[in-house]
């Protein structure tokens, strides 16, 4: 696989309602909007237990086969409407898009920025779907940084009959990194982004990680500088939000699930029991 591809052979992109020029797209400022648990004056029905919504629910899911895995080649770049609490007590996000809603229905998994989500009701006239936001999700994801009129990477999950342009992505967050860099090298961009020791084990050179839910190889492990870097070539760099972020701001890590099954069969002496059989 060449560097320079970073293993993003986009497929199925089309702009979204509203957003005829990708590009350039002037950056959103990096201003979050939502900080848990910190601002004294937000409400914290979110993280009082509340007798009204203790009873188990029914799954609103209409569909049981759809399974939360992707790919990691985004579809579209969606657009936030709304970012805030809902009636019920609870968070929401309303996303404008268009590829991602043609065949949408109640309970389909989309990867919002690598964030597995469920889709709780859409409205094909406007071209919007709305998502729901667990404490944990915004506490533990670069969602947190969101607000009305931010750029998000969107794609569906896969089904049987989906390509596999990327690689097996969950759309589970393992945590978080920092861009620390975005450097130009001709028309492609180099980006470094600083994460914790705990993900960085199980970056490696030429490896796949999702980033912001973007299927990415990695170029070089830093391990000095906790860090690792990848390429965005021209086309990428028009149709993923990463290039719209600033140095300092946050972005979704979810490492090869691969590495994680390695360790945990290591580690459990598996194979040292096989060689004393």
């Amino acid at each position: 696989m060449a560097i320079a591809s970073s293993s993003l052979t986009l497929r199925r992109l089309s702009a979204p309602s509203k957003l005829t020029s990708l590009h350039p797209i002037t950056p959103i400022p990096h201003k979050p909007h939502l900080k848990f648990p910190s601002i004294p004056n937000i409400p914290r029905p979110l993280f009082i237990s509340n007798p009204q919504y203790s009873k188990p629910q029914k799954p609103r899911w209409k569909n049981p086969d759809i399974r939360s895995l992707f790919t990691g080649i985004v579809e579209e770049m969606g657009q936030v409407t709304h970012l805030g609490y809902a009636q019920d007590g609870g968070f929401e996000m309303k996303i404008r898009a268009r590829t991602v809603i043609e065949d949408v229905k109640l309970g389909d998994s989309i990867s919002v920025n690598g964030t597995c989500l469920t889709v709780a009701e859409f409205d094909k006239e406007t071209s919007e779907f709305r998502v729901g936001l667990a404490p944990e999700t915004l506490r533990k994801t670069s969602l947190v940084e969101l607000e009305k009129g931010s750029y998000v990477n969107l794609e569906r999950a896969v089904l049987a009959s989906t390509r596999m342009g990327g690689h097996f992505v969950q759309g589970h967050v393992d945590g978080t990194g920092e861009i620390v860099s975005l450097d130009p090298e001709g028309d492609s961009l180099w980006v470094k982004v600083k994460t914790t020791p705990q993900l960085l084990k199980y970056i490696v050179p030429k490896g796949f990680i999702a980033v912001d839910g973007t299927s990415l190889t990695v170029v070089d492990v830093l391990d000095n500088e906790e860090s690792f870097n990848f390429m965005l070539v021209a086309y990428t760099q028009q149709n993923v939000v990463i290039p719209l972020k600033k140095i300092g701001q946050k972005v979704n890590l979810e490492v090869d699930i691969l590495g994680k099954y390695v360790e945990r069969i290591l580690g459990s002496g598996f194979l040292s029991s096989i060689k004393s059989s």
